[in-house]
């Protein structure tokens, strides 16, 4: 049976810790230096097509909604 020492342990550990030290470090590299943010007029610009798509597809819905319910109500009055 072998027992290991505190420090044999924190050894074992340090790479575990240099592994993850290195994932925030070269996250936060890429993030402030290799990423192109958009400015704020394309945020803009993206924030209102995504609005307008919204609203379009909640337009669509709500349609389909009304017509499939009217149908089924006309078929049930049938009845």
């Amino acid at each position: 049976m072998v027992i290991q020492s505190t420090e044999s342990r924190k050894q074992l550990n340090q790479p575990k810790m240099n592994k993850i030290s290195n994932y925030f470090s070269d996250s936060f590299k890429e993030l402030t230096e290799k990423v192109t943010w958009p400015t704020w007029q394309q945020l803009q610009q993206s924030t209102m097509i995504v609005l307008g798509a919204t609203l379009l597809i909640t337009g669509v819905v709500a349609l389909m909604d009304f017509v499939a319910s009217s149908g089924l109500n006309f078929i049930y009055k049938l009845f």
